[in-house]
Formats: structure tokens, C-alpha cells, sequence
């Protein structure tokens, strides 16, 4: 059976969960000015699980209209009562660089209890790529979670800011090898005769993957 708006209408309302998620995953067969008008029945659906989906497929579809994007993203950002709904409307916002979103991502993160939701915010923000993230990313640095920090280091790469590289250079004898291998990627996109120090001392690191990443950032600088 051919997949079609009509099909995929029908299967958004109906009563059956499965249905409806089958529906969510069909969007993806249409053209994107008519997947954007279905994916909007689905943001909407009283069950978290398709909610969850059709937010997350916004990061591309969202491109048809941004300045209704924003205003949907935000809405199930502030307002939905799942955290997974919340953290894909985040990471939404960031995939389509709506930089206009980054007050209320800011707001979230110091006031949402949950570690997922402050998780997304601060992964996203290197890729939303808004120079005002530098403060919450420096911040999340010294977040009490190992998995916001280490996405905030990674952010701070992809943003770019040079003064990043002072803030990172104490993470690079963090007993965690992980957050070592993540310092080590972010100091390669930052470049710099700072970071290529920092990064010339990690080539002797015990952990064979992080020794490793640093040769090639300094082999490839």
C-alpha cells in the first residue's frame, strides 16, 4: 500500500497508538511542505511517545517555516510535561539555528530539574552557534552531571570562542579519559598555540584513544 497524506492523515487519527506512531515514521515519505502540515497533528498528540517523535523530526522539517517552528519548539519546550518532548524541542532548536530561541533555552536550563533536559539544552547550544551561549557553557562546566559537562565542553569547541581553550585546559588531566578525549576534540576546533600546547602534553596520555586524537589533531594542524 502506497504511502500518501491521505493514508498518513488517517493513521495520525487514529485510536491506536501504533497507528498513529506508523504515521509519525511515514511523514518522512512525503514532501516536506505537506510532511510539515501532518508532523503538526502529531506535535500535538496526547501520547508523549509521538509527541517525542514529531518534535524530533522538526530539526529538518522545521526549515519550511521557521518562525512557526520557533513558536511551536518553544511551546513544547516551556510547556510539554515530558522531559524527553522537552530535550528534542531543544535539540530542534539548535539543529535549525533559531537563535532567537536562546533567552528561553537559557531560562530552561536554570530552572528545569532534569538532568536530560539541561543536557540537551547545553549539547545544542554548540550547534545553535549563538556567541551568548560562551557564559551558560562555561557554567555547565562545573555541572555536578559528568554527561552536562562533558557536553559543554564539547559545545564550547564548536562554538569557537578562543577563551574557551583556558577554560578547558584544566580538564585535560580530569581522571575521566572520556572527558580527556572530549577536551582533546574541542582544543582541535578551537586551534590556537595554546590548545596545540595542551594538546602536545595529551599525546603521552595513558589512555591509547586519547594519545591518539591528539597526534592526529596535531598532525592535521
Amino acid at each position: 500500500m502506497s504511502i500518501t497524506p491521505e493514508s498518513v492523515r488517517q493513521l495520525l487519527g487514529s485510536e491506536d497508538l501504533g497507528d498513529r506512531l506508523r504515521a509519525v515514521n511515514q511523514i518522512r515519505e512525503l514532501e516536506p511542505a505537506i510532511a510539515f502540515e501532518l508532523i503538526q497533528i502529531a506535535i500535538a498528540d496526547g501520547n508523549s511517545r509521538v509527541r517525542y517523535s514529531a518534535v524530533s523530526q522538526l530539526n529538518t522539517l522545521g526549515t519550511q517555516n521557521l518562525e512557526l517552528s520557533l513558536e511551536i519548539l518553544r511551546d513544547r519546550l516551556l510547556n510539554d510535561t515530558e522531559v524527553d518532548v522537552q530535550a528534542a524541542a531543544a535539540d530542534s532548536l539548535g539543529a535549525l539555528k533559531i537563535h532567537s530561541a536562546f533567552e528561553d533555552l537559557e531560562r530552561v536550563y536554570h530552572q528545569s530539574p532534569e538532568w536530560l533536559v539541561k543536557f540537551s539544552i547545553i549539547a545544542t547550544l554548540g550547534e545553535l552557534g549563538d556567541p551568548r551561549a560562551f557564559n551558560l557553557l562555561k557554567e555547565a562546566l562545573t555541572s555536578e552531571n559528568e554527561l552536562v559537562q562533558t557536553a559543554a565542553i564539547s559545545a564550547l569547541g564548536e562554538l569557537g570562542n578562543p577563551e574557551a581553550v583556558a577554560l578547558l585546559t584544566p580538564y585535560a588531566t580530569n581522571p575521566d579519559w572520556q572527558i580527556r578525549y572530549r577536551v582533546v576534540q574541542a582544543l582541535t576546533r578551537l586551534g590556537g598555540a595554546d590548545a596545540q600546547s595542551v594538546l602536545k602534553t595529551l599525546t603521552n596520555d595513558q589512555v591509547e584513544p586519547v594519545a591518539i586524537e591528539a597526534r592526529n589533531a596535531l598532525q592535521s594542524a
